[in-house]
C-alpha cells in the first residue's frame, strides 16, 4: 500500500516539533525533513528521532545537496554531502535526496565538462553511503539543473550504476511543466506524464507530490489521477511525500496547514481509486 508523507520545512527545533505533531494529527504515515537549516546538535537529533518514533512516523527522506558545480567547490560539496549521509544514517531515514542543480550550459562541450565530475561524485558518495545502509535518491528539477527531463535522469542512473543510487520523482519540477520555471506557464509541446513520468515510473523509489493549487479540494495544476495510474502500472508501492509550494490568494485561499490537510485527503482518495482511471 502506498504510504503518504509530508516534507516538513523548519528553521528551528520548536517549529520542527510542531510540524511532526501536525503530521500525526492529519494521520500521515511518514515524515520527511528538509535539512537546509536543520538543527544538527546530537541532543536535538536524538530528541526528534524519539518524537518521530513516539508518533509512529518513520522518517522517509531528508532533502540533501547537489554535487554539480565549479571545480574549486568540489571538495566542499562532497564534504557536506557526506555529512548529510551521516545524518541520514543517524536518524534512520530511508533516503537522502540528491540534486543535480547547476545552470545547464548552452554548449555540449560545457555540459560534458560538468557531467563527468558529477557522475564521479555521485559514485563516490554512493560508495560512501552503501556501508552505512543509506540510499540516495536523484531528484528531477527544472530550475538550473542537469536533471530536468527523463533523458538526463536515465543517463545519470545508467552512468552512476550503483545499487543504492535510486530515483526520486518530483511530479511538478519537469522541463516545460507548469510548476517549473517560470511557474504558472507550461510548454504546450510537452506532456509531462507521457514524456517523463511514464518513462521514469519503473525506476521510482519515492515521489515528491507537488501541491500548487488545492483550495477547492483537489490539485488543479497536476493531474494526480493520471500520476497515480502511471505509478500503479509500474507497481510503485513506496512513499508519496506532499510538498506544498505555497501560494497566497488568489492561488490558495487557506493557510499552509489547511492546504496540506486538503492535499492529504485528496491524494488518499486518488490513491484508493487509481485502478479506475485511464492513463
Amino acid at each position: 500500500m502506498i504510504k503518504l508523507s509530508w516534507m516538513a520545512r523548519a528553521d528551528s527545533e520548536a517549529e520542527l516539533e510542531n510540524q511532526l505533531k501536525y503530521a500525526r494529527k492529519i494521520d500521515l504515515d511518514v515524515i520527511d525533513f528538509h535539512i537546509g537549516k536543520f538543527p544538527r546538535t546530537t541532543k536535538f537529533l536524538r530528541h526528534i528521532k524519539k518524537e518521530a518514533l513516539k508518533a509512529g512516523l518513520p522518517i522517509g527522506y531528508l532533502g540533501g545537496p547537489t554535487l554539480v558545480g565549479e571545480a574549486d567547490g568540489r571538495k566542499k560539496r562532497m564534504d557536506q554531502a557526506k555529512q548529510d549521509v551521516d545524518l541520514t544514517g543517524f536518524l534512520g531515514a530511508q533516503m537522502l535526496r540528491m540534486f543535480a542543480r547547476h545552470k545547464w550550459p548552452a554548449t555540449v562541450e560545457e555540459q560534458e565538462k560538468y557531467w563527468k565530475p558529477m557522475i564521479e561524485d555521485f559514485q563516490e558518495l554512493a560508495d560512501y553511503a552503501a556501508p552505512k545502509g543509506v540510499a540516495l535518491g536523484l531528484q528531477n528539477h527544472n530550475h538550473s539543473s542537469f536533471c530536468m527531463n527523463a533523458d538526463q535522469a536515465l543517463r545519470i542512473l545508467k552512468e552512476v550504476n550503483r545499487e543504492n543510487f535510486t530515483y526520486l520523482m518530483d511530479s511538478g519540477q519537469w522541463q516545460g511543466s507548469i510548476g517549473g520555471s517560470p511557474r504558472g506557464f507550461r510548454d504546450i509541446n510537452v506532456d509531462i506524464y507521457k514524456d517523463y513520468m511514464e518513462r521514469m515510473a519503473p525506476h521510482t523509489t519515492l515521489v515528491r507530490a507537488k501541491i500548487y493549487k488545492i483550495d477547492n479540494g483537489w490539485e488543479e495544476w497536476i493531474d494526480y489521477p493520471r500520476v497515480f495510474k502511471i505509478l500503479a502500472k509500474a507497481k510503485f508501492n513506496g512513499n508519496v511525500s506532499i510538498v506544498f509550494e505555497g501560494g497566497e490568494p488568489p492561488r490558495n485561499r487557506f493557510d499552509d496547514d489547511q492546504c496540506v490537510a486538503l492535499a492529504a485527503k485528496h491524494l488518499r482518495e486518488v490513491a484508493a481509486l487509481s485502478n479506475l482511471y485511464d492513463v
